[in-house]
């Protein structure tokens, strides 16, 4: 009885991880507009994830005028984003300002890879209660 147990609550806990609107993770190495390990899939559902495919989620770790680090991500590593003079930030779905962004907000990271330095750039911050 007991392994009969312990068989159902880990297919109910797997079928609970693999709904569509959850990140999910791609092939490891690719690019940002491809399978990166953040990249987020959807059904096409309009669901949250719908909105933000080919983002990268994560919490802020750590914000300062020229990067962002983010932590608890899908890939389950820190990550790394640069800002630039074209970075775009949206709190609560409007535009805002690098000055939003406080350590614990989750948030979603729309990025460019930079081919000469591997560095990662945010072309987009989105954050704010409607990420709930």
């Amino acid at each position: 009885m007991k392994l009969w147990t312990v068989l159902l609550l880990s297919v109910l806990g797997m079928m609970g991880l693999t709904t569509p609107s959850f990140a999910q993770r791609g092939g490891h190495g690719a690019s940002v507009d491809g399978d990166s390990p953040m990249t987020v899939r959807s059904s096409g559902s309009g669901t949250l994830g719908g909105n933000y495919t080919g983002f990268r989620y994560g919490v802020v770790k750590v914000v300062d005028k020229d990067e962002i680090i983010l932590t608890k991500t899908d890939a389950g590593v820190d990550e790394t984003f640069k800002f630039n003079k074209k970075t775009k930030f949206i709190h609560d779905g409007k535009p805002s300002s690098l000055d939003s962004l406080k350590v614990g907000d989750k948030v979603w990271v729309d990025a460019a890879e930079d081919k000469k330095t591997g560095d990662s750039t945010a072309r987009k911050v989105v954050s704010g209660a409607f990420l709930m």
